[in-house]
C-alpha cells in the first residue's frame, strides 16, 4: 500500500495510491496520515479498502509530506562506506545521530530555498523510515515490526553550518525546506529487502549519486534497535538513514547548488521527487 498527502501547503489531505498510480481520496476513512493513522490495527483496515471505491484527487494535486505532525526527526550520519571515504572521514563505529527539525519537511516536490547567507548547499539523497508503533529498548530481531513504512528523503544540507560553524550537525540539516520527504509512505509488505533499493540523484539531469542500500554500514534493524536505547520514537517519527557518495562536497571542487538547479531523486519501490533550487526569500 501506498499512503500519500495531497493538496496546497496545510490543507493535505490523505490519500492512496491505486494499481494505475492514480492517487484516491482517503478522507471519508481517516482525518490524515498522522500517528493513528499508522498503527498495525488502523492500516490493515485501510489495505481492505477497494481504491477504485474511493474518488479521484485532482489530476494536478500538490504532494505533501506522506506524514503529518511529526515529533522527531532523526538522521545517521556516514551511514555509507563510500561517502565516509569522498568527505574525508572516518567509518564511524557506532551510528551517527543528529535532528533535522520537524518543520524542515516540505512534500516531495516543492521548492527547496537557499538558507540566508548559505556559501554551501548540498544534497543527499535517502530511504528513511516511519514509525507505526512506539519504539522503547528495542531488540534488533524485533526493530522492523516498529516501521509503519518507507519513503524518500532529500537530506538537503549546508556544509559550511555543519562542518565550519562548530557544534551540532542540526544547525546545517534543520534549514526552511530543508526535509523534502516522498511521494509516498510504503507499506513493508511492498519493501520486502529494503537493502536491495538502488538510490540515484541527478542535478540538472547529471547523474550525481548512484547508489544502492545494500551497501549501508548499520542496517534499518540496527539503527532502530540502536536508536531506541537513548530515546523513545514515537509512531508517525521519521528515521532517515544516510545517503551514498557522490554528495557535492565530495567533488574536487564541490559544486554546490545554486538557485535555478533541479534535483531529482529516486528509489527503487519507493518513487521520485523533483525540486528547485530557489532564491533566499524573507
Amino acid at each position: 500500500m501506498k499512503l500519500v498527502r495531497f493538496g496546497a501547503v496545510g490543507h493535505e489531505k490523505p490519500g492512496l495510491v491505486d494499481a494505475d498510480g492514480a492517487i484516491r481520496d482517503l478522507s471519508a476513512h481517516v482525518a490524515d496520515i498522522t500517528a493513528e493513522t499508522l498503527a498495525p490495527a488502523s492500516l490493515a483496515k485501510l489495505s481492505k479498502i477497494d481504491p477504485k471505491s474511493l474518488p479521484l484527487a485532482p489530476a494536478d494535486a500538490r504532494l505533501g509530506s506522506p506524514v503529518a505532525k511529526v515529533w522527531n526527526f532523526i538522521a545517521i550520519g556516514l551511514n555509507f562506506v563510500d561517502h565516509a571515504k569522498e568527505t574525508g572521514a572516518p567509518i564511524p563505529p557506532e551510528p551517527i545521530l543528529f535532528n533535522k527539525a520537524g518543520n524542515a519537511i516540505v512534500g516531495p516536490n516543492d521548492n527547496v530555498m537557499i538558507p540566508k547567507e548559505s556559501k554551501m548547499l548540498d544534497y543527499e539523497v535517502e530511504i528513511a523510515l516511519v514509525i507505526g508503533t512506539r519504539a522503547r529498548y528495542v531488540a534488533e530481531s524485533d526493530a522492523l515490526k516498529h516501521i509503519a513504512g518507507y519513503t524518500i528523503c532529500n537530506d538537503v544540507s549546508e556544509r559550511h553550518w555543519q562542518k565550519d560553524r562548530k557544534g551540532q550537525w542540526v544547525k546545517g540539516k534543520s534549514f526552511e525546506t530543508s526535509g523534502p520527504l516522498g511521494p509516498w509512505l510504503v507499506t513493508p509488505d511492498e519493501v520486502p529487502d529494503p537493502h536491495a533499493l538502488a538510490m540515484t540523484l541527478d542535478v540538472n539531469g547529471e547523474r550525481r549519486q548512484n547508489g544502492t542500500t545494500a551497501n549501508m554500514i548499520f542496517k534499518i534493524p540496527f539503527l532502530l534497535a540502536y536508536i531506541s536505547q537513548f530515546m523513545v520514537l514515537e509512531p508517525g517519527d521519521v528515521v532517515t538513514t544516510g545517503t551514498p557518495a557522490g554528495v557535492a562536497l565530495g567533488m574536487k571542487p564541490p559544486v554546490w547548488l545554486q538557485a535555478g538547479d533541479v534535483l531529482t531523486l529516486s528509489i527503487d519501490k519507493l518513487g521520485h521527487q523533483r525540486q528547485t533550487i530557489v532564491p533566499f526569500k524573507m
